[in-house]
């Protein structure tokens, strides 16, 4: 096993330790709105400048431009600061956080995918299938949680339910059995549509299960993948998540996540840092096109600051 491999086992066993000793988890499903601020819960260029971090107000409230947001502890569930954590919101591409999820659950990641004809005709953002073209569900996860493809989703949808109806059936229990009871989905890639919404808290609840895969982990915090394409060729997809990799958006010890945006949903992310060894999860959602980075250094910020101590399994 490589340095990465034992990493991510690691991470994971101790969430899972977590799981195990606390029951359920701490984020239990709500339904009322909650307050603004949660109890503690190339060579010679200039170099580059840091991206503006927001500082905490005098009143304990962040500067956020989103209108939603939520950065909870990876380890026990607790959220550590809220915006609108409860109001329903597209999600855009971030839903591909849960259909990656139902993929790698479903296991035999090697399996074949056979493209259909009606896999090639999603877009905007597509890897430009043909009808015939093969690929492993995990050459798909790769490019679906990495260049975002809709086309990908589509066909991981198709493969894993029969029909994209049954899979969006099978995602709304999935994220109910989560507790993520004000979401419902309506599709794998996250096109708009007025059945396809969640919120905040129950984005962070999905991502949270999604990182305790071992799989999801690895491919969220891949920065590029070769792609080869049904041709032969090789391409390299890119992380579209610029805190994994691209100043001045970078951030340390950044894990992964998941990028979105449609022109109803405006700028969606959910993002992952790992520091000491431990670990928060930020979402922020209907943010501008900078807001979004911003917002998410901010949260990822303030919450491994305010972490609580680590529960003790003896």
């Amino acid at each position: 096993m490589d340095d990465v491999g034992r990493k991510n086992t690691l991470i994971t066993a101790t969430l899972l330790a977590a799981t195990l000793f606390l029951g359920a988890p701490h984020l239990e499903a709500k339904r009322a709105p909650s307050a603004n601020n949660a109890k503690p819960h190339p060579t010679q260029q200039r170099p580059v400048q840091e991206a503006p971090v927001q500082v905490a107000q005098p009143n304990g409230t962040l500067a956020l431009v989103s209108e939603g947001a939520i950065v909870v502890d990876a380890l026990t569930g607790e959220s550590l600061y809220e915006k609108n954590a409860y109001e329903q919101l597209y999600p855009a591409s971030t839903t591909k956080i849960l259909t990656a999820l139902l993929v790698i659950e479903e296991g035999d990641l090697d399996h074949v995918v056979v493209i259909e004809p009606e896999d090639t005709h999603v877009e905007p953002s597509a890897i430009g299938f043909k009808p015939g073209d093969r690929f492993t569900r995990r050459e798909l996860l790769y490019a679906m949680m990495l260049k975002s493809a809709n086309d990908v989703a589509q066909a991981l949808a198709r493969d894993n339910a029969g029909s994209i109806e049954a899979f969006a059936e099978k995602m709304t229990r999935r994220a109910a059995s989560l507790g993520a009871l004000q979401s419902h989905f309506a599709n794998p890639h996250g096109l708009p549509n007025p059945n396809h919404y969640t919120t905040p808290y129950d984005l962070a609840l999905i991502a949270r299960a999604a990182m305790q895969q071992p799989t999801f982990r690895q491919i969220v915090g891949t920065v590029s993948y070769p792609w080869t394409t049904a041709q032969g060729g090789v391409v390299q997809l890119q992380n579209h998540n610029k805190l994994l990799w691209c100043p001045p958006w970078k951030f340390e010890g950044c894990t992964g996540l998941k990028t979105g945006y449609t022109a109803k949903a405006q700028g969606v992310l959910v993002s992952s840092a790992l520091r000491n060894h431990r670990e928060v999860i930020s979402v922020v959602m209907h943010a501008d096109k900078e807001g979004k980075w911003v917002d998410s250094k901010t949260l990822l910020t303030y919450g491994l600051s305010h972490l609580p101590e680590s529960p003790r399994f003896d």
